[in-house]
């Protein structure tokens, strides 16, 4: 089994149907990108001479050539690993020695920083820029006539954690894991049909790239937008061109591309499906989004350890507004993709009843195979064959599942669990507060504290007994935060994710 073999089929079966487009320009159909994905993979094994399984990195951009060359990289059974392009080069370093990897394709506009890095790390024995005379090289290379026969559980793509403590862990994903992710997404997240057409506006290397592998499968569009990220204008743009258009976006950026289309009446026929995750969508935005945009959202819950696959809170349910649990199911990530096992646990591992909250286990066929060359990270993480998440969640009786937190944000105060999801939602409640994050400080008689970190809309003041008076309204007085800092952002990591350690780090540097 060789996860290659997707693409080989729909150039085989669909030729002539476009495949790749930068921007409303068509690159090549899908004969011409197995045609290339078939010559990089001949220049790697020719004069590279690498063997399977030997590992090759991307730090790249979304460019039109990033698909390319990772069908290269599996037509000639090697394994990607791919990089997040906005990494410093000291963690860009890091990614590269640890997996080992020989040989690291980068875009153009990395190039420089990517080639003085290059330089000191050992493992390393070429760094090649797509796009470049060199480049060329392999797209004119005698193609492999079929992809490496590769083992079900032979490694295929190694994804390091983004992690917001510590170094990123690489996870081991299988061309079964990578499998099985796939034909979960039209059974539990939406159906794809030949005229769709995915736009990469986040990340190739992350949770967008991933969805490529559906969109191959069945011979549908790829779209890099030519500003290679996501910028609301260009999207709407691109939607109205391409038409059914489908694309991965984590809340932060589903909140921008709303407030784009709220303020600018833009069109939004163009949009089919708007897949969300990597964060918390808070039940507001999600209202929001849906009363601006309409019935096009699915959420996702996933970890890298089990990519885009634990649960999904699907069209339907986000538009069943006469449910009486409707608001409840709002604030949930919805229940358990059909290749996969949830279940809510305590300390254990024993399964928690309806309404408790515990830790998240996951077990399936999407789950990973372990942390690369880290077998202490592996036996703490799975156990039994259960992934543990580390998020802090319940399932309702119809088994929809509510994150409360990470285990590591929840605030404890005088003997009383608060979980700081909880009160953010209540916070975004008003209308002024843009974005939002509570976490503990240390409390010499309670333990912890509650403290909010403020974001306030743009031309807009918010006051701290405002927002006092709202909690008060709807949670416990215990859990009402204690102060209110208001911010002009809030520190965030490469994939958008609240830095809450340096929220705590900023407090305790205040406490001493």
């Amino acid at each position: 089994m060789n996860i290659a073999q997707l693409l080989v089929r729909s150039a085989q079966v669909f030729p002539e149907r476009p495949a790749l487009f930068h921007g409303k320009h068509q690159v090549y159909n899908y004969r011409g990108f197995a045609e290339r994905a078939a010559s990089i993979a001949g220049f790697l094994r020719a004069h590279h001479e690498f063997a399977p399984g030997d590992r090759v990195a991307l730090f790249m951009s979304n460019t039109p050539e990033y698909l390319e060359i990772l069908y290269g990289i599996w037509f000639a059974g090697l394994v990607a690993v791919p990089v997040n392009a906005k990494l410093h080069p000291s963690e860009m370093a890091f990614i590269i020695e640890n997996s080992g990897a020989q040989l690291l394709f980068v875009s153009g506009d990395l190039a420089d920083m990517s080639k003085s890095t290059a330089a000191r790390i050992g493992s390393l024995n070429a760094v090649v820029i797509a796009g470049s005379e060199e480049y060329a090289q392999y797209l004119h290379a005698a193609p492999l006539s079929v992809p490496v026969e590769r083992d079900p559980e032979d490694l295929a793509w190694l994804f390091y954690t983004s992690g917001t403590t510590g170094r990123p862990k690489g996870v081991m994903q299988s061309h079964r894991n990578l499998l099985a992710m796939t034909l979960c997404y039209p059974v539990d997240v939406d159906a794809v049909e030949p005229r769709d057409a995915i736009i990469y506006a986040a990340p190739l290397s992350h949770g967008a790239g991933l969805y490529n592998f559906v969109h191959v499968m069945l011979a549908a569009r790829h779209v890099v937008p030519e500003s290679g990220g996501f910028d609301p204008e260009e999207l709407v743009a691109l939607a109205r061109y391409h038409r059914h258009v489908s694309l991965f976006c984590a809340p932060t950026m589903v909140n921008r591309l709303v407030d784009h289309v709220a303020v600018s009446g833009a069109d939004v026929s163009g949009f089919k499906t708007i897949v969300y995750g990597g964060g918390p969508m808070y039940v507001e935005d999600v209202r929001r989004a849906l009363t601006v945009m309409g019935d096009r959202f699915v959420q996702i819950y996933g970890q890298g350890e089990s990519p885009m696959t634990i649960t999904s809170l699907s069209r339907f349910h986000l538009s069943d507004y006469a449910n009486p649990n409707y608001l409840q199911r709002l604030a949930s990530v919805g229940v358990a993709h059909s290749c996969v096992r949830v279940r809510v646990a305590d300390s254990d591992g024993n399964a928690l009843p309806a309404g408790e909250v515990g830790e998240v286990l996951v077990k399936g066929e999407t789950v990973m195979q372990g942390y690369w060359q880290n077998p202490e990270a592996t036996a703490s993480t799975l156990r039994d064959g259960w992934l543990a998440t580390g998020d802090l969640g319940c399932l309702d009786q119809n088994g929809f599942l509510t994150l409360r937190d990470r285990s590591k944000d929840v605030i404890i105060s005088g003997g009383s669990n608060i979980y700081p999801r909880e009160v953010e939602e209540i916070l975004l409640m008003h209308p002024s507060v843009q974005d939002v994050a509570v976490v503990g400080n240390r409390h010499p008689d309670w333990g912890e504290e509650v403290i909010a970190f403020i974001v306030a809309r743009v031309g807009t003041t918010v006051e701290a007994v405002e927002l006092d008076s709202l909690c008060i309204d709807h949670i416990a007085r215990f859990k009402r935060p204690k102060s209110y800092r208001f911010v002009p952002e809030l520190p965030k990591n490469n994939y958008g994710k609240v830095l809450k350690t340096e929220l705590r780090k900023q407090l305790a540097e205040e406490g001493r």
